[in-house]
């Protein structure tokens, strides 16, 4: 459903679906009781203003009915951001795509305490673009290629491809040249196969039994000693994923006992401390290839950028 609201400073308006019965008879009733505790007034004088908005960007006031409408938009009003000192280089923009190396603790889109402080809002207001829409997402942690749409009347086509699995992902990352105790040696290549969901733990996927859901093929690159001639050796990875479950390649490296190097994760969920910006999570989005749905022709794009643990 698109929104009566334009794209301002690089945030799409928020969107809220009233409920169809209860005990609020207005809109705003229904608003104070979920966020009135914290900004009463701020809620009343929205209202007030008419910058609340429902269908075809009808402003509500006071006493509109809860039943007039089933969805409504606002702006959220958006604390401060202290800057995440990375930048994005642009690597390919024409009139249908946008591509980007996007660095590590960087998030995709907005969420959660980072809206300012996310590759979309910052190339949305950059590049001028409110209309730049991601194709798909790396994690926070994860540097690499991120391809955006720039053309809303294109943007099906390239979708298309993500959702029937016809673009090929290419990954780098950092870990032991050997699998952790208690781990058998491994063939590579190799291919992991198996059934991954969302854990209820904290952010976490894990592997349950059932019908695989999760695939990625897994190559030793070379190996190398690591920093200072430390104890294991260490080696870099190409990583091939053939399905795109959240955290996919983490838990895969994890499960062969070869957790990526700086993954506060996996294997071990570690306490959570303020970014270590000298200490990125050593996974990298190489490429990634398609056939492009407007010309017919292969594409490729790699990424500039390089692990600080691959040597």
């Amino acid at each position: 459903m698109q929104s009566p609201l334009p794209v301002r400073d690089g945030v799409n308006a928020t969107r809220l679906r009233l409920p169809d019965e209860g005990p609020w008879e207005t809109a705003m009733d229904y608003m104070m009781h979920r966020w009135g505790h914290i900004d009463p007034q701020g809620i009343e004088d929205r209202f007030d203003a008419g910058e609340i908005v429902g269908e075809a960007g009808i402003p509500l006031d006071r006493t509109t009915p809860l039943q007039r409408h089933t969805f409504i938009w606002y702006y959220r009003s958006l604390p401060p951001e202290t800057r995440i000192p990375v930048e994005l280089n642009i690597l390919h923009q024409d009139e249908h795509l946008l591509v980007v190396d996007k660095p590590h603790f960087l998030p995709t889109t907005p969420g959660g305490t980072y809206i300012q402080e996310s590759a979309l809002v910052r190339l949305r207001n950059q590049l001028r673009l409110p209309d730049l829409v991601p194709m798909h997402r790396l994690d926070r942690m994860t540097a690499g290629i991120l391809l955006l749409s720039t053309n809303p009347e294109t943007r099906g086509k390239y979708q298309v491809l993500f959702e029937k699995r016809q673009v090929q992902k290419e990954y780098e990352c950092v870990s032991t040249a050997e699998p952790a105790p208690g781990h058998p040696a491994v063939d590579f290549p190799v291919v992991v196969r198996n059934r991954m969901t969302k854990s209820r733990s904290y952010l976490l996927a894990e592997v349950i039994e059932g019908e695989p859901n999760a695939e990625t093929r897994i190559e030793r690159l070379r190996t190398f000693d690591a920093p200072d001639g430390a104890t294991p050796r260490r080696a870099l990875y190409r990583l091939e994923p053939h399905s795109g479950k959240t955290h996919q390649l983490r838990v895969h490296m994890a499960s062969l006992g070869l957790g990526i190097v700086n993954d506060s994760f996996y294997p071990e969920l570690l306490d959570k401390a303020p970014d270590d910006y000298a200490k990125p999570l050593q996974l990298l989005a190489r490429g990634i290839r398609f056939v492009d749905p407007i010309s017919g022709s292969p594409v490729e794009y790699r990424s500039r950028l390089e692990l600080s643990e691959a040597r």
